[in-house]
């Protein structure tokens, strides 16, 4: 089966783009989420729609799973080839096929890195937004799958935000335009946000047109020490209270910080603080910005915090936030870990907050916060640290359905921009009731019959 598979393959994308090496199967099994691991069969590297539209034919003939992959820095197992299969990875899709300066677009393949698109836009005086921590080496496709966030999110919105049109092929094999290079556009079913969050379940991309901003000219980055995480968590609120919205607002408890602190062989000024906010305002007039800061720090001293440190060159700009992103990678190298992506309305962080280190006393599990509080996105990483396995075992699985109770019962949800993938959809139930998720089954089942596009991610369709 896999030998006549594999001939098959090559006669549609070339014999030097379809892999069952131990090695590159073994490289696709993984993506960041955890320890988990699946092999798929075979690893296919198509270049155009019309081959991916092929492929996705063929596995329909043969029942066989098809699995989309971009860069592999997914935190819920949204790439896993949990039933092996054929791996479609996206690598060639990499043109930056048009920056629009006229009517502020892009147009580019999904294998794009996102902060190669951001640079290339920079270089125009334009502006992508959408800024996950791997953007470094997360591809547009993938952005677009999990619909990511970042820390600008909270000023500029998320990746579907940007999302004109896609050119994506459905589990059936059809090439299918949805939206397009307009601002409006009531043409029918929004068939372009239905793809955009589907984590890869619903159909494969295969080109995308972006909306774009003017750069902002200038920005500033302010740093806030508190001796008490609950008041750090507190100001939050009160910030957009007083009129402004940042461009980032990031909170970070001590051990994120001192994990950063160890990764990169830095130190964070005020690093014995509880906690910190990052806050980073940004703007075309400068005058103005140093207003919005000097409010901000009169806010940040008037709810408890004890120092306030300003950035304002690049340099010092740049040195605060490589501590703020390597905080995820860091604190997953102290141990066995569980990353939950929580989000609550912004006012009920300080609760959030609370609640988890609560339950995670109760079950003696360590827990470490940090995320992007400006839009109630706190991410909750659960450390198995020196706890014993036994221990570990037993009570994981009840302390995270805690937090997720928890963070339902303020108002929230279990996922801001990591998505549910395949480690987290055993959790779903308690965001979504029966309705959402049977009306989500017969979406899936509509436009995949025969359940080979990305299966056993989000939900069991049989369940």
């Amino acid at each position: 089966m896999i030998a006549e598979l594999e001939a098959e393959l090559a006669s549609i994308v070339g014999r030097e783009f379809v892999h069952t090496d131990k090695e590159t199967r073994q490289i696709c099994s993984k993506d960041y989420t955890e320890n988990l691991s699946f092999e798929p069969d075979i690893v296919v590297m198509p270049a155009s729609a019309e081959e991916i539209s092929s492929i996705v034919r063929l596995a329909n003939v043969h029942s066989v799973p098809v699995i989309p992959r971009g860069g592999g820095t997914g935190l819920s197992g949204g790439a896993l080839p949990v039933y092996g299969g054929i791996c479609v990875s996206m690598e060639r899709f990499r043109k930056i096929i048009e920056i629009d300066t006229e009517n502020l677009q892009a147009v580019v393949e999904p294998g794009v890195i996102t902060q190669v698109l951001q640079e290339e836009c920079e270089k125009h005086g334009l502006y992508y937004p959408p800024d996950p921590a791997s953007r470094g080496s997360s591809f547009i496709g993938g952005n677009l799958a999990e619909c990511s966030g970042g820390p600008r999110a909270v000023k500029y919105g998320v990746t579907k935000d940007y999302v004109l049109g896609i050119e994506f092929v459905a589990p059936e094999g059809e090439i299918v335009n949805a939206g397009g290079r307009v601002l409006k556009n009531v043409s029918g079913y929004n068939l372009t946000q239905l793809i955009v969050g589907s984590e890869g379940t619903l159909g494969i991309i295969t080109k995308i047109f972006l909306r774009l901003i003017p750069l902002p000219k200038h920005r500033k980055v302010m740093l806030a020490a508190y001796r008490s995480i609950d008041d750090c968590a507190k100001t939050v609120s009160k910030i957009f209270q007083s009129g402004i919205t940042p461009s980032a607002l990031e909170l970070m408890e001590n051990s994120a910080m001192q994990a950063a602190e160890r990764q990169l062989s830095k130190k964070f000024p005020n690093n014995d603080a509880a906690a910190q906010l990052l806050i980073e305002v940004d703007g075309n007039y400068e005058d103005a910005l140093d207003k919005d800061i000097q409010s901000i720090a009169e806010t940040v001293m008037d709810n408890g915090a004890y120092d306030v440190i300003l950035a304002e060159d690049r340099n010092k700009m740049d040195e605060l936030w490589s501590l703020r992103r390597c905080i995820g990678e860091a604190v997953k190298s102290i141990s066995e870990y569980k990353e939950e992506d929580t989000v609550v309305p912004r006012a009920r962080i300080p609760e959030l907050i609370r609640g988890v280190k609560k339950i995670s006393g109760k079950y003696g599990i360590t827990t470490i916060c940090y995320g992007h509080a400006g839009d109630g996105n706190v991410h909750v990483n659960i450390l198995k640290d020196n706890m014993n396995d036994d221990a570990w075992e037993k009570n994981l699985d009840t302390a995270i359905r805690e937090i997720f109770e928890h963070t339902v019962s303020l108002g929230g949800t279990i996922s801001g921009e990591h998505g549910i993938g395949y480690s987290q959809k055993a959790y779903l139930p308690i965001a979504l009731g029966k309705a959402e998720l049977g009306l989500m089954k017969k979406i899936k089942h509509a436009m995949d019959p025969n359940s080979i596009m990305n299966p056993g991610k989000i939900f069991d369709e049989g369940s």
